[in-house]
């Protein structure tokens, strides 16, 4: 009896340490990290238009608040919404804020917050366009975020759902006709829909509210957190920091529609910011993004070509057991996508190889592109006269012999071209690592046209980027090709 008392009276302490464990880790690192996506835009977080280095936001506010009722510091991390929750199981962070909604789907997964705000679901359609009611949208094409409260209820009233990372969007693609209306927060579509002379919201079709979720496994942390609102709702800092964004009730929003961007203050800004030109103050962002983009692009090259080497080695040279597992990789990593590749290393094994954001993408796109590489040096291995091998033989240099000296170096030769064209388009697929949470190029351009509310300049500066990073490695292959014919 003493002993079963004290087996249960054990289990019952280790279940106290680890449902404290989330608030005492955020205590002792003196940090509470929380993750959102700058992409999002106004209100939430964004970058700031007079400081391209610098995040402002209601939300950035919000954070802080928070961090100063726990007696910790805050510190940002860039995620992008659609992997915010994977994100937050792996631990790249301690809590979730960016707009995120008390669903039934989150409270079984996460433990939640009380809510801090509370949105309408604001339905918008073009102009002229007859009235809807949510019922009547079954059969509809509504677009929406992902993984939100709308998107629920749109599945639940049978709407063919189409789905965006972004919030500006869906209001263009409703504008050109590609979809029948939008389903978003009202703090969206207040902000969202102007500048859109041909588009009419109809209303809100329900109510939600914005919470910080923490992990299922570290509810004392969302509980603290629920106690460090209540203290700054208590004490009218809340409600300062809503008024200051024009978010505290209807009154304050139609103030904001009122007034023109000149006279809003740096810390309410319109919506895109203050733009001081075509990328809004963003360029050096964009230059960081290309560093980043030539880093992981360079890196990833550096791994994949002595990788793919040994691989085509050993399907040529290697065993029939060796030779199998060489063209088995080969075949997977060829015949499944990089996308799935990267989220299964940096999600799927996380439990297992906690890889940081940067190394998973280095990683995820080096072996991908070993596959390719392996068979770019098979073809050329092929290349290479069988007499060749043969006089070696006869010379009496063993296989690695003949292997280093004579095939590796024509192999290279006549690789080097196909190999160069690869990295041009290692280059581009770099922008697939924005799902991982790498701000690259491409990411960066995404978060500058919400907040510019334009497409066209950062596109076209995100292109030429690209395009002088390209251009010259294109001319090097071209160049090799001729050199090597």
């Amino acid at each position: 009896m003493n002993a079963r008392f004290l087996a249960t009276l054990v289990c019952l302490l280790l279940a106290t340490n680890a449902r404290a464990d989330g608030l005492g880790r955020v205590k002792a690192a003196g940090v509470l990290r929380w993750g959102g996506d700058v992409q999002g835009g106004e209100p939430y977080v964004f970058v700031d238009p007079h400081d391209a280095n610098k995040l402002v936001g209601y939300e950035v506010e919000l954070a802080e608040a928070i961090g100063r009722e726990l007696g910790v510091r805050v510190e940002f991390h860039q995620n992008t919404f659609t992997t915010l929750a994977p994100a937050l199981d792996r631990g790249d962070f301690d809590v979730i804020l960016n707009g995120w909604e008390d669903t039934q789907t989150r409270r079984a997964s996460e433990s939640l917050s009380r809510p801090y705000y509370r949105y309408g679901e604001r339905l918008t359609v073009r102009r002229g366009e007859p009235a809807f009611t949510l019922a009547d949208l079954r059969g509809h094409r509504i677009g929406t975020l992902a993984s939100t409260y709308a998107h629920e209820l749109l599945l639940k009233v049978g709407a063919e759902v189409v789905l965006y990372e972004g919030t500006e969007e869906p209001y263009i693609d409703l504008g050109a006709g590609r979809i029948d209306g939008v389903l978003i927060d009202d703090v969206i579509a207040d902000r969202y829909t102007r500048g859109h002379a041909d588009l009419v919201p109809l209303g809100d079709v329900a109510v939600g509210g914005y919470v910080l979720a923490a992990r299922k496994d570290e509810p004392e942390l969302a509980a603290a957190i629920t106690t460090a609102l209540d203290h700054i709702e208590a004490s009218g800092e809340l409600d300062r920091i809503l008024r200051k964004w024009c978010l505290s009730n209807a009154r304050q929003i139609a103030s904001c529609n009122a007034r023109s961007s000149s006279d809003l203050t740096t810390d309410v800004a319109p919506v895109g910011g203050v733009a001081t030109g075509p990328l809004g103050g963003e360029g050096t962002l964009f230059v960081k993004g290309a560093v980043m983009t030539a880093l992981v692009s360079v890196l990833a090259m550096a791994l994949a070509v002595p990788f793919g080497f040994l691989l085509a080695l050993a399907r040529v040279y290697g065993s029939r057991p060796i030779a199998f597992l060489s063209h088995a990789y080969v075949e997977l990593w060829r015949g499944t996508p990089v996308l799935l590749q990267l989220y299964l290393i940096y999600f799927g094994l996380s439990s297992v190889i906690h890889l940081s954001a940067l190394p998973a993408a280095i990683l995820g796109l080096g072996l991908n592109y070993a596959a390719y590489e392996a068979e770019v040096y098979r073809g050329a291995i092929g290349a290479i006269a069988a007499g060749q091998s043969e006089a070696s033989a006869a010379l009496g240099l063993s296989t690695w012999q003949t292997i280093r000296h004579v095939v590796m170096p024509q192999a290279a030769r006549h690789a080097l071209p196909a190999v160069t064209n690869d990295f041009v388009a290692l280059l581009k697929d770099s922008s697939l690592v924005s799902v991982i949470t790498v701000v690259e190029l491409t990411k960066q351009m995404t978060i500058t046209a919400v907040d510019v509310r334009s497409w066209v300049w950062p596109g076209v500066a995100c292109a030429a980027m690209y395009f002088a990073m390209s251009w010259p490695l294109s001319r090097a292959a071209a160049w090799l090709e001729r050199r090597l014919a």
